[in-house]
């Protein structure tokens, strides 16, 4: 399929008391798109250390051009601190300042968003003003613009989100995330009415929810399309949901509709969560064996 995408946000290692795991939604998805056959621009700013350095060579063993990835002399490459001490209550402290909250924009930048056939950005890479101007810059562009919204609490405020709402075409959001948007723009609290209510507050061509073991939904503007999701046998659902995101982009691309996309994402997200790690390497054969086992 030739189409190409660009996609903007963090990269990070996830540092648990024992190991540290690269990470980050928008690497995270970057990469599935890659796989997926489609040309792929990352957008991203690491520091000028031995993390950044690594991280880098993550994504570049893994077939991601790493061209628009900045570096910053002066910021270090992100981490997030997981305490995981109590396993019921597991804590994340993403450290702030990073790398990625002084993202540059460039006319080199703008071109590959202007020339693309979709831009994929998220709420957390906005936190911060210079990161948060360079991202709204490049959102005044004609490209079919994805918001990945990917809450991450406390770097977020109802302004920001109403603000990149408003500059999406199709929003991607997870079952927790719809809750606190149900509050953040006064919606309905039934989950159809919420979300119809949310496309035409911010004219959204379309809306996807994933809803974890219980499948996903997307809503197209007329109507509500469910799936039920695939059943399979468990080995680590981070990254999952980006496969998901990735797998519902490849197929919109493609011109499929809304049931055909969500089969498809939902077989993606399914097969990487039957694997260790976020980005786990497949073969498309690999998807269709899922959505073939299921039937």
């Amino acid at each position: 399929m030739d189409k190409r995408a660009v996609i903007f946000g963090e990269m990070l290692w996830d540092c648990f008391p024992d190991k540290n795991l690269p990470g980050g939604a928008p690497m995270n998805v970057a990469l599935h798109i890659q796989y997926l056959g489609i040309e792929t621009t990352f957008i991203s700013k690491t520091g000028n250390d031995q993390l950044g350095t690594d991280l880098l060579s993550f994504i570049e063993k893994k077939g991601l051009d790493g061209a628009f990835v900045q570096k910053d002399y002066a910021h270090e490459t992100s981490r997030v601190v997981v305490d995981n001490s109590d396993r019921e209550n597991i804590k994340y402290d993403i450290v702030k300042p990073v790398a990625w909250d002084f993202m540059e924009w460039s006319e080199a930048i703008q071109q590959k968003v202007n020339e693309t056939d979709v831009f994929v950005f998220g709420s957390l890479a906005a936190r911060s003003e210079q990161s948060r101007n360079t991202l709204f810059k490049l959102l005044e562009t004609s490209t079919l613009k994805v918001l990945d919204i990917n809450i991450r609490a406390p770097h977020y405020s109802a302004d920001l989100i109403r603000q990149l709402l408003q500059k999406a075409d199709i929003l991607k959001i997870n079952d927790d995330e719809l809750e606190m948007l149900i509050q953040v723009c006064e919606l309905p609290t039934d989950t159809e009415a919420a979300i119809s209510k949310l496309a035409g507050l911010f004219n959204l061509h379309m809306v996807c929810m994933t809803k974890g073991a219980s499948g996903a939904l997307i809503y197209d503007g007329e109507q509500m399309h469910h799936h039920a999701g695939y059943k399979v046998a468990v080995e680590d659902t981070v990254g999952s949901g980006d496969a998901f995101l990735s797998g519902f982009i490849h197929r919109f691309l493609a011109g499929d509709p809304p049931g055909k996309i969500l089969d498809f994402a939902c077989a993606l997200g399914a097969l990487v969560a039957t694997q260790k790690g976020g980005t786990p390497r497949y073969e498309l054969e690999a998807i269709s064996a899922i959505q073939k086992n299921s039937c």
